[in-house]
């Protein structure tokens, strides 16, 4: 039914399935498909990515979309269901700008999978299944963002777990490691103010069966035992609703996975030169499975799990209860997650959608993975794992910063097998104190004394963080500016 949303200086014909409702900051719409015509052909509009390594940020209206090309890697770094090549498309929220410097924001305050598209005339909204309402305001960027972030906080939760100072092998060793290099590496850090020491990728017998390989013969209770004794929290990289097909519980138990309607396993994602499955986490059988995977890996005394690829519960596909909603589906499986690890266990979502995991997950990240390289000049897609990609992702969802922990990914010291800049390194450390997430992957014997003394103040620092406007904001004395950054403006 056609509606007039009175939004201060604007006044927006809207199509709904029910009357608005003022709420504090703006107007509270009913659930269902939402219609408005805008009013603003000029605008840039922002786009929000679904999942942890989704594109997101600020387009003009007569610019092409942002999102991913490519349907192999959207299928893994995004949402294939509501690409649109030739309109602006969002997920959960989107906003446009005006031309007095306010901004027109609706977004959703729920699941399962709302969608938003953008043209010149009109912003529609609707959900996949099920629905929630719809909060829509009008006013400066900045208080627009936080009082929707606030409602969503209401709604779906918040956690107040800290990670603290966080060293991964990932962006070293890859899947290169081993105990001998791990050990090394622990025994490197004495004295650099760390808090958690977490293995990454590299340690499983396959992706889906997780148990160590040969590289691990003294087992991993051994390795978590050593990281405690040197003061710090063991951290494990493990991808719990996927499985490559090779896996064992893949050849021994297919039934388990997300399959088409011919009963065959469909591919959630590709990595490791190929596809990947998911498990079907509405099927008790394959949820017994995921209890006793979280329940094992916390028994070898693992307290942060950094959760990859976690996206793949929500694919398309057929589920063994065809009413429990995708983004639902993966909710539930989380808080599964979360009762089997216990609740002093840190949970990072990695490919995380975003709405679903406010209230379970304690930080998730915010963007692509990071390089030690700044841009790669053989591929445009902004989900590609460089250092631009991942700052540019993160920096444009700084607005959930105080729902959950935000996860710019890992911030770079050294100089060997590296090809960023000083400066471009400084954009890394300046966009983790602004998230408040401190992380990095530099083996300390790869560091000179400048760079180690250079980490460790970077671990020690908490410096004040004001945010002036879009890209800008204070870190202690300093103004920094990401603005050359986040439009891709030069190197």
């Amino acid at each position: 039914m056609p509606h007039l949303l009175d939004l201060g200086p604007l006044h927006i014909p809207a199509q709904l399935d029910g009357p608005p409702e003022p709420v504090d900051g703006g107007l509270l719409l009913p659930a269902g498909r939402v219609a408005l015509l805008h009013g603003l052909p000029n605008a840039q509009v922002y786009r929000h990515g679904w999942n942890s390594w989704s594109p997101s940020g600020w387009r003009a209206m007569d610019e092409p979309p942002l999102r991913i090309a490519n349907p192999i890697r959207r299928l893994t770094a995004d949402d294939t269901v509501w690409d649109e090549e030739g309109r602006h498309h969002s997920a959960a929220v989107t906003a446009l700008t005006a031309d007095d410097g306010n901004v027109l924001l609706l977004g959703s305050l729920g699941l399962d999978v709302p969608r938003l598209s953008v043209d010149r005339d009109t912003v529609t909204g609707w959900y996949e299944q099920a629905g929630a309402p719809w909060f829509c305001a009008y006013g400066p960027e900045l208080e627009v963002f936080a009082r929707y972030a606030e409602l969503l906080g209401e709604r779906l939760g918040r956690t107040g777990r800290r990670a603290g100072n966080v060293w991964s092998s990932w962006y070293a060793y890859y899947e290169d490691i081993d105990e001998r290099t791990l050990h090394a590496n622990l025994e490197g850090l004495a004295g650099l103010p760390f808090d958690v020491f977490q293995i990454d990728d590299g340690w499983e017998r396959m992706v889906g069966d997780w148990e160590p390989n040969t590289k691990f013969p003294s087992g991993m209770a051994d390795l978590t035992a050593r990281i405690n004794d040197a003061g710090l929290t063991a951290g494990l990289w493990i991808a719990p609703f996927i499985a490559r097909p090779d896996a064992q519980v893949v050849k021994e138990r297919p039934h388990l996975f997300l399959s088409d309607a011919g009963g065959n396993p469909v591919p959630a994602g590709y990595n490791w030169g190929g596809p990947y499955y998911a498990l079907d986490v509405t099927l008790p059988e394959a949820r017994d499975h995921l209890r006793r995977t979280v329940e094992t890996v916390v028994g070898w005394g693992f307290r942060y799990l950094k959760l990859d690829f976690v996206n793949a519960a929500a694919i398309t596909a057929r589920r063994h209860d065809p009413a429990v909603g995708r983004e639902s589906a993966y909710r539930d499986a989380m808080r599964l997650i979360r009762e089997a690890a216990g609740d002093d266990v840190y949970l990072l979502g990695s490919g995380a959608p975003v709405l679903p995991s406010l209230g379970v997950c304690d930080g998730i990240r915010v963007g692509p993975d990071v390089a030690p390289f700044w841009t790669n000049y053989a591929t445009e897609d902004p989900s590609d794992a460089t250092a631009q990609n991942a700052l540019v992702a993160s920096v444009n969802r700084l607005w959930l910063k105080g729902l959950v922990e935000l996860d710019p990914d890992a911030a770079y010291f050294r100089d060997k097998q590296s090809l960023l800049t000083a400066a471009q390194r400084r954009l890394l450390v300046d966009l983790a104190h602004v998230c408040d997430f401190r992380a990095t992957s530099d083996p300390p014997g790869w560091l000179g004394s400048t760079e180690r003394a250079a980490l460790a103040d970077f671990l020690g620092s908490r410096p004040a963080i004001r945010q002036l406007d879009r890209y800008r904001f204070e870190i202690g004395a300093q103004e920094v500016d990401f603005t050359a950054a986040a439009l891709r403006r030069g190197d």
